[in-house]
């Protein structure tokens, strides 16, 4: 995948990508289920595994969505992840479906989580509307050994951001069952963290979050323009990775790609990607199974 830059930042950004240093070794990343690690490999593209909508729970399949299938699908996407050799991992977001009670959520939780934390690398998570429907955030993040929702690291000369829409219109956090899926917001907190962020590195830029910015229908964030903006304005982001929707689409705003991956959940095949970053500024994706492959 090849962003076209929307300005001359970051054109210069992509013009320097090889001169940037790698991400910091050592430092605990909020986020992630491991400390980050010097990742200093010059001239080596980084790779990066990534999953969405795994929806794993013990119940029965209801229409497309095969819930128990995905320990099993999850488990051959690890295992491929490794044989690759990626860098970090990132899960964007529904890693479980609802459960009647936090208890037995929390069970489905341990479980599925056993299976992510084989991949030998960093692994990340980003909130999903169902990760957070019984759960609590606090409770899902500590079950996953993460302490934010929304934070960025640098790994391999570039900067990543999760993002966590994950809230109320009226700024509450999802939760215990108070919230509904079609009301997903990015509060004014976030959104100046998210600027500060930005402006406070000088690496090209990729975002992860669950929830789309691209579309103006109920899979959209209520802020998605605002958070465009912001994200234009910085001229360092290359693209943006979505879930939630379900399929694989692909659109282009003012420079920026949004890409939203297929869910690992649906039919009867397995659906991730490896995304790998080059120095130079190429994006490329590959998809496997239902994933659709989107290559410069």
């Amino acid at each position: 995948m090849t962003t076209a830059p929307g300005t001359s930042t970051r054109r210069a950004l992509l013009q320097r990508a090889s001169l940037l240093a790698a991400g910091a070794a050592g430092i605990a990343c909020p986020g992630c289920s491991h400390p980050r690690r010097d990742n200093t490999r010059a001239q080596q593209p980084l790779r990066i595994g990534l999953v969405t909508d795994v929806h794993y729970a013990d119940k029965e399949a209801a229409g497309t969505r095969r819930y128990r299938d995905s320990l099993a699908r999850l488990s051959s996407a690890v295992a491929h992840f490794n044989e690759l050799k990626a860098d970090c991992v990132v899960e964007m977001g529904d890693f479980i479906d609802a459960a009647s009670s936090a208890d037995r959520e929390l069970s489905w939780l341990e479980r599925i989580e056993s299976v992510y934390a084989q991949v030998r690398c960093p692994r990340h998570h980003v909130l999903g509307n169902h990760c957070v429907q019984t759960l609590t955030k606090e409770q899902f993040l500590a079950q996953c050994g993460a302490s934010r929702s929304y934070y960025s690291f640098d790994l391999g000369g570039f900067h990543f951001v999760v993002l966590d829409p994950c809230f109320r219109h009226d700024g509450q956090p999802y939760g215990n069952k108070n919230s509904e899926w079609t009301d997903s917001n990015i509060p004014p907190t976030e959104l100046e963290w998210l600027e500060a962020d930005l402006t406070a590195t000088r690496r090209p830029t990729v975002v992860f979050v669950h929830q789309r910015l691209d579309v103006d229908n109920h899979y959209g964030v209520k802020q998605r323009v605002e958070v465009r903006k912001s994200l234009e304005a910085s001229g360092k982001v290359l693209t943006v990775f979505q879930g939630h929707n379900h399929l694989n689409d692909l659109r282009e705003i003012n420079g920026i790609r949004y890409c939203t991956l297929a869910a690992m959940v649906e039919g009867e095949d397995n659906a991730y990607g490896l995304l790998t970053l080059h120095e130079n500024g190429a994006i490329r994706l590959d998809g496997y199974g239902r994933q659709e492959s989107v290559a410069s």
